[in-house]
């Protein structure tokens, strides 16, 4: 047994007659109700006992009688096993957007072949970044993390984050330190960025303040899903005291060490310059006790990791040895006080984003304070990009888990690294004795589904993943009937998919690519991006193309496709690519006459084709609510009591901000930017056609590039203004099909052309 999983693998000391696998059969109520008597789940003693090892996760499939017999070591080895019956038996599977399709399984239920057995190669599979609770979840209700949490228990996660609700215990914690309601509050930010006043980048909430009945309400929502995390066999992650307080716990504590942090992403510094209890002061101490202590009161003593990030894009007050040492050793030993079973888990994105601070010796440094290796678990969060671990020498020992990040902000493009995440994650394994886990940490949850998958499912063979075969299988069971027949046109299809736009190797772009169409704007500077979000294209458009011809010639063999929600949802997503593909393509041709233009023919610029594919891109995507805007402003005002419109007008503001401007003033403007219904119509329209329309007016020798840019800048204002609205959404009513065969196929026809 390797070295790392003393300890750190350790589950809570259960024995198999204290956890119920009652969890487990309400899943089958949830999902497929007619067949709730039809699975038997018996949990073996091998991986619940009280054993200082946490092993490896097994499961088998059998029949027994009339039902199916799934045996394994763990819940989460059960859930395991129960997707593994639906993919590879039954041919249905749990996805995001669509749902779960597993009541679309045969009846009776298709019986195993002979008896099916897994084992996990890593005893972890962790979930979840910590802006991913921003980016993607922050108004989720209750049904949305249900189907959250069914996804995570049946892909084999049993490690997730858990940031839901932290604000209450914050503001427990804070009140019995003797601050006031009115000095916290301000503290807090909008739900929208929750995420970054957790990590100390920001404080404060512009556009309003974060209202009382918010950190109730989402309190309470997160008993929900630490209950139900815990039925399906995972261990949530929960947050503990970092350090970061508001500003005005100085005039209590006088006498307290605090620093302020550095500015981030050029913020006012009323926003941002958070402030930091420093380690070593007591208070840190207490408060960390208090942090700890709160959770277990409210929820039980039903975890022992701790997220906890002090440095994130911000860099320490000091980049000497041994005051970095001191950082950790003080939080790592206030941890331990608070519950002597903890361990701190931390993203190591810092070492990365921050590598001009962070040397190799100030990371060992740093490390070195927690004096016990596994009482530390280090996400390497970048791991198919931008590793850190092998510089660090697998974070001198520290254990740590091999991550995909991929998305950054919730972008939308077609991207994976099929290769990375297969090959490279076994290969670590092999080559660092401290790395016990493999996990996901998108910014934002926004597609790509399959490249998710595939590195949970990697977690539990041995070697790479032979993604043709694989490719294959998810597109027998996502597109399947009950006979199992699929148009061989789909299998073609992702195959195009696979090699192409799935396969990048060339990591100077190493992430989703973002739409231009989507960027504020200009005559330079949208084009060959590269690095976490570019525009740059690892792939030719026509493989797209081509790969849309095929999907949508399936349709044509089996008009039935046309009702099946996955075939829905990917026909809109390939379409959306092959179009943005089109605008980079159009606004380069369009640059390029208006370059060479005179004075004399700036009138006869065609800038039509140009908006009129941001309006037929934007009457498709309204076809299908994951692609609108309005069901992502439906969810914000809906989490507003009733009789509180002015709070529900605050959480759409703050929604709506978050995938604009990003800031008061647009500090990070479109970097959460989304090729959304409504968003597209009159937000990228709007902008674009102030810019389009400046450009018929000037020639390259007399553009200004800040009138052009204060054009764009009104536009934004007039849109964020009267509020967004899906412009072409009253055309929702003719369906994919309607708008696809009315206004994509002949603009298909004359790119093929």
């Amino acid at each position: 047994m390797r070295p790392a999983l003393v300890l750190l693998a350790a589950a809570w000391a259960l024995t198999a007659s204290t956890i119920s696998t009652q969890g487990l059969y309400d899943l089958v109520k949830r999902r497929l109700p007619s067949h709730a008597g039809n699975f038997v789940f018996t949990l073996t003693e091998t991986n619940t006992s009280g054993a200082a090892e946490r092993q490896n996760d097994e499961y088998a499939i059998s029949c027994l009688n009339d039902a199916i017999a799934i045996e394994g070591n763990s819940l989460s080895a059960l859930a395991t096993g129960l997707r593994r019956y639906f993919t590879d038996v039954a041919h249905e599977d749990i996805y995001w957007f669509i749902g779960s399709r597993l009541d679309e399984a045969p009846s009776p239920l298709p019986r195993p072949n002979g008896m099916i057995k897994g084992k996990s190669v890593v005893p972890w599979r962790y979930y979840f970044n910590t802006v991913t609770f921003s980016y993607t979840a922050a108004f989720w209700s209750w049904s949305d993390w249900e189907l959250e949490l069914d996804w995570l228990a049946l892909h084999g996660v049993n490690l997730p984050l858990a940031w839901v609700g932290f604000e209450k215990i914050l503001l427990d914690v804070f009140l019995e330190a003797n601050l006031t309601i009115s000095e916290i509050m301000p503290f807090f930010s909008g739900p929208a960025f929750q995420a970054w006043n957790r990590f100390g980048n920001i404080q404060g909430s512009w556009g309003g303040e974060l209202p009382m009945d918010w950190v109730n309400s989402q309190f309470e929502l997160q008993k929900k899903i630490l209950e139900r995390m815990l039925e399906l066999g995972m261990t949530p992650i929960l947050p503990a005291f970092t350090g970061f307080v508001p500003r005005a716990i100085a005039n209590v504590y006088p006498n307290a060490s605090i620093v302020n942090g550095s500015r981030w992403e050029d913020f006012p510094s009323e926003y941002t310059n958070t402030t930091f209890l420093e380690p070593a002061d007591p208070l840190f101490a207490h408060l960390q006790s208090r942090v700890v202590g709160k959770q277990i009161e409210y929820y039980g003593n039903i975890t022992q990791f701790y997220t906890l990030d002090q440095y994130n894009e911000n860099d320490p007050f000091s980049g000497g040895l041994s005051y970095l040492r001191n950082v950790t050793r003080g939080t790592w030993q206030s941890l331990k006080t608070a519950n002597p079973a903890a361990v701190w888990v931390m993203q190591g994105w810092l070492f990365y984003s921050n590598s001009d601070f962070w040397s190799n010796e100030r990371i060992e440094a740093y490390l070195s304070g927690i004096a016990e290796d596994s009482d530390m678990l280090i996400l390497d969060l970048f791991s198919e990009s931008q590793p850190q671990w092998q510089r660090t020498q697998s974070y001198y020992g520290k254990p740590w888990i091999w991550n995909q990040l991929h998305n950054y902000g919730g972008n939308m493009g077609l991207y994976g690294q099929i290769d990375n995440v297969t090959v490279n994650p076994i290969e670590a394994l092999h080559e660092s004795e401290s790395l016990v886990g493999f996990g996901l940490t998108p910014e934002g949850q926004e597609g790509n589904e399959i490249i998710y998958t595939l590195l949970l499912d990697q977690a539990w063979s041995p070697v790479p993943i032979n993604t043709t075969s694989y490719f294959r299988a998810w597109v027998r069971s996502r597109y399947g009937d009950k006979d199992c027949e699929v148009p061989e046109e789909l299998y073609a299809a992702w195959e195009i998919l696979r090699t192409t736009v799935y396969n990048n190797k060339n990591l100077t772009s190493n992430a989703v690519p973002k739409a231009i169409f989507e960027l504020a704007p200009n005559i330079t500077g949208l084009t060959n991006r590269t690095g976490h979000h570019p525009t740059t294209l690892h792939y030719p458009p026509s493989a797209v193309l081509r790969a849309w011809q095929s999907m949508y010639d399936a349709a044509k063999k089996d008009p039935e496709l046309w009702s099946h929600p996955a075939y829905q949802h990917d026909i809109v997503d390939i379409t959306r690519q092959v179009l943005s593909n089109e605008f980079l393509t159009r606004y380069e041709a369009l640059l390029q006459t208006w370059t060479a233009s005179s004075a004399a023919n700036l009138t006869k610029l065609n800038t039509d084709d140009v908006l009129e594919l941001l309006h037929t891109l934007n009457t498709l995507l309204a076809t299908l609510p994951q692609f609108s805007l309005s069901p992502y402003l439906a969810s914000a005002r809906k989490l507003a009591p009733h009789n509180l419109p002015a709070v529900a007008d605050f959480y759409v503001y703050d929604a709506v901000n978050q995938i604009t401007w990003w800031g008061p003033n647009a500090e990070i403007n479109d970097y959460a930017s989304k090729s959304w219904a409504g968003l597209v119509g009159t937000y990228y329209f709007g902008r674009w056609e102030a810019f389009l329309g400046y450009l018929r007016t000037v020639t390259m020798g007399g553009y200004d590039d800040a009138v052009a840019r204060q054009l764009v800048r009104e536009a934004e204002r007039k849109v964020l203004e009267v509020g967004l609205w899906g412009v072409g959404e009253e055309r929702v009513r003719e369906g994919v099909r309607g708008v696809l065969e009315q206004d994509v196929v002949p603009l298909v026809r004359e790119l093929e052309g």
